[in-house]
């Protein structure tokens, strides 16, 4: 895990004060220490055994030569291993070395033993360094934490920490500078890049009244803008939150290494014990050495590359992802990604942009102009993109003290009191229970009925606009093969619209958000083992499927707090062809790790077999464990840069 308050140390000066982050020098120091300790064992080591090398000394001072080089290396390993006894988690492979090596002490092998034992630290040095830089790469990537705001305070500005700032308070942005808190733009017009945090490279232009994020960086004008979230409650601090507590969540691989190990251990200590009982009831002049090839299988067993291998890819994925701006809140999600097997998308903010447009309004005993402003003003208070396509084709200013008592009702509509009269705005289902007598329009989009005083009154046509790269989508899924579903509340004339033109042939239309629960529960019941449901929708009113299924992916999930809450991976820009990406991310980690596991147990067997019959040495065993730690930590690294491919 990416330590939250642990990235890189830098100190900014600014008008003689200071402020410092605390960098990723925890990592740095350990693997310091455990430098000096390798290097101060190493040469203590040599001493030893230079000194029995040229001169005779007595077995017991030989003895405590070597183990003093034998201390220095080991005392770490034995301090961590005590510790793990109290918590009674010890069968790992800390336990393996150190019976081997105090075995080979106890039979007169005191250079293999501290030869063993230095092989096996430098092996955990390489690990630690590998992990290390794995976790900076991604933090370097995604730190876009501010290091400070300039607040406005009367005509002057002061130089503040980010998490001082306040709601409603002024900010003043200069061009370069990384923008602190979520704010609204309330002076200037400039562009930010925002590639930080949805991996787009287009700088996205920026006016009065625009939203600006947190973590993204103002580039060539001076900005005033207004705080509309404290810092621990901004983009940048939640992302940052989400991405370095994603190694949480354990891959089944993962588990898979931890009961491994837990059973692998115990099993290779009985075969080590019974190379030494065994052969000897045998060959019994040759006791000994059996004792001594046992020690070498519990060197050769050592499962260090398998461990340090499969968290590796998972960090590198999960960083490669966040490039690429899809951000998967832990290992195990990458892994399910790879068994999904049926995607369900909600239409409106996924598959099309949820801008609405009207195309046509026709009044009913009514003027078309009245007709507009009363549904105008029965949704006024609403925030729903209906509601507002309703405002712009108004283009006016609404007139509110003409409304009261204004009720929405979910999966209905809006019932409102305009001017003293009773307002419906809403779909067939709202005219029906309200037994207004109306006629059906049979025509692609989406159909706003209005009725007042219980009498119909007319219709408004909207229109959706599909994403550009909606198609592609799910003509990538189709031909790999994979399952596509579309959910939508809407009416099923425009539903089937949009499912023709992305050639998507399951359709659910006119759901009720409890509607669409019930049939994610049903497609999950009918799902075979192994195979996985990913739901994707618009972050915003989806939370509860988002929940609910396998795999919740949530579209443009910037500053949209359901969706970092609901959703396991999130496409911090509105473009759902970041879905393939992130398969192709998923497909390419979980290949590695099977790749690594493979390797690393096939390589154990073969040594210990080899351990077995005499064929290798411990020195031979602890090196050949080295290599393939380094082969599998080079297959883990390449996922750090998994490029983005086209379809």
């Amino acid at each position: 895990m990416i330590d939250a308050s642990a990235h890189f140390r830098y100190t900014v000066y600014l008008e003689g004060k200071v402020y410092e982050s605390q960098g990723n020098s925890e990592m740095t120091e350990e693997a310091r220490k455990k430098g000096i300790e390798i290097g101060a064992g190493v040469a203590l080591y040599i001493l030893a055994w230079a000194i029995t090398s040229h001169w005779t000394v007595p077995a017991p001072a030989e003895t405590l030569l070597f183990l003093s080089g034998y201390a220095v290396l080991s005392a770490r390993t034995y301090w961590e291993q005590l510790r793990k006894i109290l918590k009674k988690q010890f069968l790992d492979e800390n336990l393996l070395m150190i019976i081997a090596t105090a075995g080979a002490f106890l039979v007169g092998r005191h250079k293999e033993a501290v030869a063993a034992m230095l092989f096996y630290q430098v092996a955990k040095f390489v690990e630690e360094l590998s992990l290390s830089r794995t976790k900076k790469s991604i933090a370097q990537f995604i730190d876009i934490r501010p290091e400070y705001a300039n607040l406005k305070v009367g005509n002057k500005e002061k130089i503040v920490p980010p998490q001082e700032l306040q709601l409603r308070q002024v900010i003043v942005l200069r061009p370069g500078e990384k923008i602190p808190v979520d704010a609204v733009v309330t002076m200037g017009t400039g562009s930010v890049d925002m590639k930080a945090l949805t991996g787009e490279s287009e700088p996205r232009n920026v006016k009065i009244g625009d939203r600006l994020y947190s973590g993204s960086i103002n580039l060539n004008s001076v900005l005033e803008a207004r705080v509309t979230r404290l810092y621990n409650d901004s983009t940048a601090a939640r992302i940052m939150r989400l991405v370095e507590n994603a190694n949480e969540k354990k891959s089944d691989s993962v588990r898979f290494a931890d009961r491994f190990t837990k059973y692998y251990t115990p099993i290779v200590i009985l075969f080590a014990l019974l190379t030494v009982i065994l052969p000897p009831m045998i060959f019994i002049e040759a006791r000994a050495e059996w004792i001594y090839r046992g020690l070498i299988i519990l060197v050769a067993a050592c499962p260090c590359g398998l461990m340090v291998s499969i968290p590796l890819a998972f960090l590198g994925g999960i960083g490669s992802a966040s490039k690429q701006g899809v951000l998967i809140k832990g290992g195990a999600y990458l892994e399910d990604l790879t068994e999904a097997d049926t995607f369900v998308f909600d239409k409106t903010g996924t598959l099309t942009e949820g801008v609405f447009h009207v195309r046509e309004i026709v009044p009913h005993k009514m003027e078309r102009d009245e007709l507009l402003e009363t549904a105008v003003l029965a949704e006024v208070y609403s925030n729903h993109p209906i509601a507002m396509s309703l405002a712009e084709e108004y283009g006016k200013e609404p007139d509110i003290s003409r409304v009261a008592d204004v009720e929405e009702q979910p999966g209905y509509g809006v019932r409102a009191t305009v001017d003293g009269r009773e307002v419906y705005v809403g779909n067939t289902r709202l005219m029906n229970r309200q037994g207004i007598f109306y006629q059906p329009v049979e025509e692609a989009g989406t159909v706003v009925y209005i009725a007042v005083d219980g009498e119909y009154a007319g219709y408004i046509l909207i229109s959706d606009v599909i994403r550009k790269d909606a198609g592609r989508l799910v003509w990538w899924l189709n031909k790999n093969n994979l399952g596509v579903v579309m959910f939508t509340g809407d009416n099923e004339q425009a539903a089937e619209e949009v499912a023709g033109r992305l050639r998507i042939e399951s359709v659910y239309a006119e759901l009720m958000p409890e509607q669409k629960v019930e049939f994610l529960k049903e497609f999950r019941d009918n799902q075979m083992e192994g195979e996985k449901l990913a739901f994707v929708g618009d972050g915003i009113n989806d939370a509860p499927v988002l929940a609910l299924a396998d795999i919740g992916i949530a579209m443009g999930g910037l500053g949209a707090d359901a969706a970092l809450e609901a959703a396991d991976i999130i496409l911090m820009k509105d473009e759902p062809s970041k879905i393939i990406n992130a398969l192709r991310i998923a497909k390419a980690t979980v290949r590695s790790v099977k790749q690594n596991i493979v390797f690393a147990v096939g390589m154990k067997v073969i040594l210990i077999i080899m351990a077995f019959f005499g064929f290798v040495t411990m020195q031979n065993a602890i090196i050949a464990d080295m290599v393939v730690m380094l082969i599998n930590i080079l297959n883990s690294f390449w996922m750090m840069q998994y490029p983005e491919q086209g379809v």
